[in-house]
């Protein structure tokens, strides 16, 4: 059986790297996001197990301590972090896997899995990305400010992606990342196809 691919997404906050990735898992088959730890406290209509997993301090240090984490990173004085054995676990069936974290999560993951394609998400602007902040109306005003003034830092490390989306017309952006996504399982060696290749060179 092949082994599933893995797709590192980083972007700063209010890129829309969350509707995007949605949308996408909705429409493509074989693929499934990876659901992080995180000790931040759940906002309005997220589910644990589903959005993340919400856990306390203790129990994420715990995890920590037992190696259980595949990448790890304090947000805005949170933790996050990604399961080792679940990521290892989906790729090993066969099911591609989605990893939304930061710059600094993602450069931990490529070392570990050099095989993985890493998309960079970014706002058309800053004043887009300023208003869809805003808009959210998730966090209060100095978090916001905050988020902002990291995101030049952040955005700053798009270099280190293997593809770039710029999601301004969200309907573009998605077709932009499903084709990136299909575009990987025709790369060279194409795993799962070495019988046909066989029969069709014999």
């Amino acid at each position: 059986m092949a082994t599933g691919i893995l797709f590192i997404i980083s972007a700063p906050s209010g890129a829309g790297k969350t509707s995007l990735v949605s949308e996408l898992l909705n429409k493509m088959d074989n693929i499934k996001a990876s659901v992080s730890h995180t000790t931040r406290a759940s906002r309005p209509g997220e589910v644990d197990g589903i959005n993340y997993h919400f856990v306390s301090q203790q129990q994420f240090v715990d995890m920590l301590e037992q190696d259980a984490f595949l990448e790890h990173a304090e947000v805005f004085g949170n933790f996050y972090g990604t399961s080792q054995q679940w990521v290892a676990d989906s790729l090993a069936s066969g099911e591609d896997v989605i990893l939304e974290i930061d710059w600094q999560g993602a450069a931990q993951v490529r070392q570990l899995f050099p095989d993985s394609t890493s998309i960079f998400i970014l706002p058309p602007s800053k004043q887009a990305l300023r208003e869809r902040l805003h808009n959210r109306a998730q966090d209060d005003a100095e978090v916001i400010e905050k988020r902002i003034a990291a995101a030049t830092e952040e955005m700053s490390h798009y270099i280190e992606a293997d593809f770039v989306v710029v999601n301004d017309q969200f309907d573009l952006a998605l077709s932009q990342l499903m084709a990136i996504v299909t575009a990987q399982h025709c790369r060279l060696p194409v795993a799962g196809q070495e019988a046909l290749i066989s029969d069709l060179l014999s």
